[in-house]
């Protein structure tokens, strides 16, 4: 008999004897719905021990967070819209048939994997600028919207009060003013602190309109689990610029900083091409879907002027409703293709046992891995959990560096220096089977190379972790690693 069962039987009246009754009945039943619903091994062991050990309270968290629905009204929507956006990725599929031949025979079916399920497919005729600074990255998204002309349209995770984010917003002010259609569309829980600030009715005073996506409210949670968010990071100028990556519009030097945990380093691209089509058709369905006046985006998908750069390019989205699996499908394809080296980035690394057998199969085939990590996280269990496996890799043969520079937030993955996948997708489930993301596939030598002149500059403000120093690390630390590895398939 635990704490909880002698607190909870105090407070409710119960004899000893009934509570337990009362809980174990609970754990039956509970221990029968997770064996219906078929859940993941792991996911379902683990949802049993935090019901067991935590008597009511865990039953209250499973609900809130434990099942996969996104609420009722909203899959009705994603039901209805299906056969729009089926129609508008058709029509897309066969403008850019012959372009699929273009890519490497080696990344093919990775790029099919990607176009399955009604994606995107490849386009041609594309350019990419990667860009790392995040202060000249938010001047360059000023630029962007004093030249706008006709549209803005921003889909993030987190809108952070201050500093530069304060002057994104009084950018969309003027723009709006001047006769620009500005919608901004933002994740109820990671944008909670502007969407209750005044800037959001300083927006609607000025004509700029703001959906709050995916809203929590108390009486749904049995019905709504509460911590699937809109992940995505989109900003749309004009239907022929997009730019997305990692970063949310947050000031870096001031985000988080009581965590003490260094500025957050964040990646972007700027897309011109075919490319940004994809991503505006992502960017309006979400709008539509979270919009409480329900409507259909249109069946029409304008032509993008092609680019010199002709760059081969893919836009990937996903959510907990459609192509979750797909994405997870999409990151084990990728390690498997790889041959000669793979670098991930990540800030949350958080793998199940098929993407940690994966890493070490390409290890051992001769494949050079490397893990970027920060040294620092905004969540402690996460940062334990993510160093239970390091011992594993680490015996593979894997390559873990730590990044001192800060909280290291560009994700990222990058096999064989060919083949780019970079966007707002963490490598935990979380990502890949909860959120709705998106990401840009590249592939492009060039980008490529970019991409890891970026990662090599990591590099040099990072340190590798030592095999045979990681396993003198005190038993303590072995044992809270444990413990967090346990919730892996929770977090």
């Amino acid at each position: 008999m635990n704490w909880q069962t002698i607190l909870l039987g105090t407070l409710f009246g119960f004899s000893f004897p009934w509570f337990i009754f009362l809980h174990i009945t609970i754990v039956v039943f509970f221990a029968f719905r997770l064996i219906w619903i078929k859940r993941r091994v792991s996911v379902a062991i683990a949802w049993a021990l935090v019901v067991g050990l935590l008597p009511f309270i865990g039953l209250i968290l499973y609900l809130m967070i434990g099942q996969k629905p996104v609420g009722v009204k909203l899959t009705k929507k994603i039901i209805a819209i299906q056969h729009h956006h089926t129609h508008l990725m058709s029509v897309m599929q066969k403008r850019y048939s012959a372009c699929h031949h273009s890519v490497s025979p080696a990344f093919q079916a990775l790029s099919i994997l990607a176009a399955s399920e009604n994606g995107s497919p490849v386009t041609d005729g594309n350019s990419i600028e990667l860009h790392t600074d995040s202060e000249v990255i938010f001047e360059k998204f000023i630029r962007e919207i004093h030249s706008a002309k006709k549209t803005l349209y921003l889909e993030f995770y987190i809108w952070e009060l201050g500093g530069l984010a304060n002057q994104i917003a009084e950018s969309l002010i003027q723009a709006a003013k001047r006769g620009v259609k500005c919608q901004v569309l933002l994740d109820s829980i990671g944008s909670r602190q502007w969407l209750n600030s005044s800037w959001r009715l300083k927006f609607q005073e000025s004509g700029i309109l703001v959906i709050e996506a995916l809203p929590i409210h108390f009486f749904n949670l049995p019905f709504q689990r509460a911590d699937l968010r809109l992940h995505r990071k989109i900003f749309i100028i004009d239907n022929e610029v997009c730019w997305t990556g990692s970063m949310n519009l947050v000031d870096p030097s001031t985000f988080k900083q009581e965590l003490h945990i260094g500025k957050w380093v964040d990646a972007m691209v700027r897309l011109k091409g075919p490319i940004v089509t994809l991503f505006e058709a992502t960017f309006l369905v979400d709008w539509h879907l979270n919009n409480p006046e329900f409507t259909f985006p249109t069946k029409e998908i304008s032509k993008v002027s092609r680019q010199t750069e002709n760059v081969l390019a893919q836009e990937f989205s996903s959510g907990p409703v459609y192509r979750d699996e797909t994405l997870y499908q999409l990151l084990l394809s990728a390690i498997i293709d790889a041959r000669e080296t793979l670098t991930i980035a990540t800030p949350y690394f958080v793998p199940d046992d098929n993407l940690v057998q994966s890493l070490i199969a390409a290890a051992h085939r001769g494949v050079k891995v490397t893990l970027l990590l920060p040294h620092l996280n905004d969540s402690i269990l996460v940062k334990y959990c993510s160093q239970s496996f390091y011992s594993g890799l680490l015996t593979a043969g894997i390559h873990i560096a730590e990044f001192y520079g800060g909280l290291l937030h560009t994700k990222f993955l990058l096999i064989d220096k060919r083949v780019a996948i970079f966007g707002s997708i963490n490598f935990d489930l979380r990502s890949l089977r909860l959120n709705f993301e998106t990401c840009l596939l590249a592939y492009d030598v060039k980008f490529c190379s970019s991409l890891d002149d970026v990662a090599q500059k990591y590099l040099t403000e990072s340190q590798f972790i030592d095999p045979r120093k990681w396993e003198k690390r005190s038993r303590w630390k072995q044992l809270l690693e444990n413990c967090a590895y346990l919730m892996s398939p929770l977090l």
